[in-house]
C-alpha cells in the first residue's frame, strides 16, 4: 500500500459495509460516519469500483467457505478485476483470490 506506484482500489462493496455496520453500532471505528468516510475516500488516489451484474453472477460460482455477503461479494469482484484484497480475515484466504495483509 506503501508503493505509490500501486494503484489502490475500494470497493463500493466495503463502504455499503461500513455504513451498514455503523449505523449499527457494530463499526466503532468509523464513529465520523460513512458520510465522512467517503469525503475521505474521494480525496485519495483511489479508484472506487462499482457492483457489476457479472460480480453477482460470480457469487453464485464461489465455493460456500462462509456465509458473509459482503466478503463473497469483494472475493467476487476482486477476482473479476483482477486485484488483491487487502485483509486479515481468514476465512477470505481461503477463497482462490489474491490477497496480502
Amino acid at each position: 500500500m506503501r508503493n505509490t506506484s500501486n494503484q489502490l482500489y475500494i470497493s463500493v462493496v466495503s463502504m455499503w459495509e461500513v455504513a451498514i455496520k455503523t449505523s449499527t453500532g457494530k463499526l466503532y471505528e468509523f464513529e465520523v460516519g460513512i458520510r465522512s468516510f467517503m469525503k475521505q475516500v474521494e480525496g485519495l488516489p483511489v479508484y472506487q469500483v462499482p457492483v457489476l451484474p457479472r460480480h453477482i453472477v460470480l457469487v453464485e460460482d464461489l465455493p460456500f467457505i462462509h456465509r458473509d455477503p459482503f466478503d463473497r461479494l469483494l472475493i467476487a469482484t476482486a477476482k473479476m478485476v483482477n486485484i488483491t484484497i487487502l485483509t486479515a480475515d481468514e476465512n477470505i484466504q481461503k477463497y482462490d483470490v489474491k490477497w496480502d495483509w
